[in-house]
């Protein structure tokens, strides 16, 4: 299987349906429409959460059945960005803000050793970074395997092995991706010819929590983002909802 390097972030809490003889903790939900955008999906990670002012969600992962979406694995507390939650086409660079939406989960990568993931997953190196300078597009939220400084991006680089454990396993989703083809110029660095909008911002993952709100991210303990990793499957067509419970009508059944 290719990998990244080769190639080249709800209120459903399982409740208890009882029965005279029966216990199921992971009933389907349903919501007028479907959940957005998740129509050609299988497998879903859910983050709902309060407020668009909240630091916090639910988190839970669901895979789709003849019946709807079922519960796989346990509900659980996610951290987002330090400034909540933010409409994801309204979504601003350096907000410290979690944009909202339905994204896809393309990509793993991590400080540590693949776990058997369905999906390319890349081991990192003290090599490894992802771009998102504005003054340099075509590189734009990017991750990148070359042999460089990258100083002349300032802060707008991500060392990725400097930001330790919470990097031990990471998904990335397609928040403000490039939408052309990536090539490798000779100097070794990753380019597109099409861009993302650079004004939006870029590396929103799933990682693992080091306890606090993230800059952007949603992160989670390390055994659930390890169980995600070997969990999606491609072929499933994963994606990730981001939003409030109350606003995506999420109905139990």
């Amino acid at each position: 299987m290719m990998n990244l390097r080769s190639i080249v972030k709800a209120v459903l809490c399982g409740s208890l349906a009882l029965t005279a003889i029966t216990v199921s903790p992971t009933p389907a939900f349903s919501a007028p429409g479907d959940l957005p955008g998740t129509s050609a999906s299988r497998q879903l990670v859910l983050v709902t959460a309060t407020s668009m002012r909240s630091t916090t969600a639910t988190l839970a992962t669901y895979e789709r059945d003849t019946n709807g979406w079922k519960q796989v694995g346990r509900t659980m507390t996610a951290y987002l960005g330090r400034r909540g939650l933010v409409v994801g086409d309204q979504r601003r660079q350096s907000t410290g803000t979690t944009p909202t939406g339905t994204y896809a989960l393309n990509t793993a990568f991590g400080r540590l050793p693949d776990p058997g993931a369905k999906l390319p997953y890349t081991q990192i190196d003290r090599n490894d970074a992802w771009t998102y300078n504005p003054r340099f597009p075509s590189t734009y939220n990017l991750f990148q395997d070359v042999n460089r400084s990258w100083r002349s991006y300032g802060g707008y680089v991500e060392h990725l092995w400097q930001l330790g454990p919470q990097y031990d396993y990471v998904v990335t989703t397609s928040f403000n991706e490039p939408r052309g083809p990536i090539t490798r110029t000779k100097d070794g660095v990753r380019r597109t010819a099409n861009p993302s909008n650079t004004q939006r911002g870029g590396g929103i993952f799933l990682h693992v929590s080091k306890g606090e709100p993230t800059v952007g991210c949603v992160s989670m303990p390390r055994a659930d983002m390890r169980r995600i990793v070997q969990w999606l499957d491609p072929d499933a067509n994963p994606v990730v909802v981001i939003g409030l419970a109350e606003s995506l009508k999420l109905q139990s059944t």
